[in-house]
């Protein structure tokens, strides 16, 4: 059966899980890049991510390997991996194979914590870190709120996802907005950022959105991007609400999207209130999105006009993440 789409994955940093759900010891499996993976907590606290695979007979090291000291022990003999990739024990033998003995046997991905999040970097020729991704100060902060979180898995690509912000006209088609949004679009390098004014629906005190398309109010959305995997943004109203939203390929068919909201904890209740209802018509946006996403194609040639926004911009910019 021929892929609805034809594109590689890109390559970047790209979150794979929550700090705090992956702990000391602890070993997971996981999906992403189109390869079967495993991620693992040392004992020291360090993550690693490696290719699911034991080279000695093919045992998956997510399903039983067992994390001892600063590396993963596989669940069938017992070989142990560092989280560079490296055969650091054969329990049983004399000494390491001559196949492995000090070489990168198992593929590892960089990784960092940033943002409350686990990140790998991933591209398919094995190239270094080319940017990092941004720390964002409020979800470092005691200040703000932790984090309110949401999740979808999609059958669609990165850079349809992305696009949604280019493509000016669906806010009105789409989410009802009464006019489109006026501002401005940076591309620099990995980074991307927007800054748009707009009018969206209002909401009450109580954090109702009232979607009759009768009421607006103003808001300002500042939106930064860096790479094809990390978005931030900040709206504001008479309040404030941050958004981390992250977007890692599952395959070259598929993603997993996440928005990661946080409001400020000293807010009076009626601005908490409405900071809620906001965070509910975003993911309601989003949700509207998901099936045009899923049951579309990507046009390469695309007959766009002039009221439909930088959407030939953000393309030419994104091409720079397929290698």
């Amino acid at each position: 059966m021929n892929k609805r789409y034809q594109k590689p994955i890109p390559y970047g940093w790209f979150a794979i899980e929550y700090s705090d759900n992956l702990q000391p010891g602890e070993v997971k499996p996981v999906t992403y890049f189109g390869r079967e993976l495993v991620m693992f907590r040392t004992e020291s606290g360090a993550v690693s991510v490696l290719n699911a695979y034991c080279p000695h007979l093919g045992a998956h090291l997510g399903y039983g390997g067992v994390v001892k000291g600063e590396a993963i022990s596989c669940p069938f003999h017992a070989w142990e991996f560092s989280g560079e990739g490296y055969c650091t024990s054969v329990p049983y033998a004399n000494r390491i194979p001559p196949k492995v003995a000090d070489k990168q046997c198992i593929v590892s991905y960089p990784t960092l914590e940033r943002n409350q999040m686990i990140w790998a970097w991933y591209h398919p020729q094995g190239v270094a870190p080319a940017f990092e991704i941004d720390d964002v100060p409020e979800l470092q902060s005691p200040d703000w709120m932790p984090l309110e979180t949401y999740e979808w898995k999609i059958n669609t690509i990165i850079q349809e996802t992305g696009e949604n912000a280019a493509d000016l006209a669906h806010f009105i088609t789409v989410h009802g907005n009464p006019a489109m949004p006026q501002g401005s679009v940076e591309l620099s390098g990995p980074r991307r950022v927007t800054e748009f004014d707009s009018q969206a629906h209002s909401i009450d005190e109580q954090g109702n959105v009232d979607l009759s398309g009768d009421s607006h109010d103003a808001v300002h959305l500042r939106s930064e991007s860096v790479g094809p995997g990390f978005t931030f943004q900040r709206f504001s109203r008479l309040f404030d609400v941050v958004m981390m939203g992250t977007v890692t390929p599952i395959d070259d068919q598929n993603v997993q999207l996440r928005f990661n909201f946080s409001v400020p904890r000293k807010q009076s209740e009626d601005n908490s209130m409405m900071a809620s209802g906001t965070v509910q018509e975003i993911v309601r946006q989003v949700e509207q999105d998901i099936p045009i996403w899923e049951h579309k194609v990507y046009l390469e040639d695309p007959a766009l006009c002039d009221g439909d926004g930088p959407i030939a911009k953000y393309r030419k910019w994104f091409q720079q993440f397929y290698a």
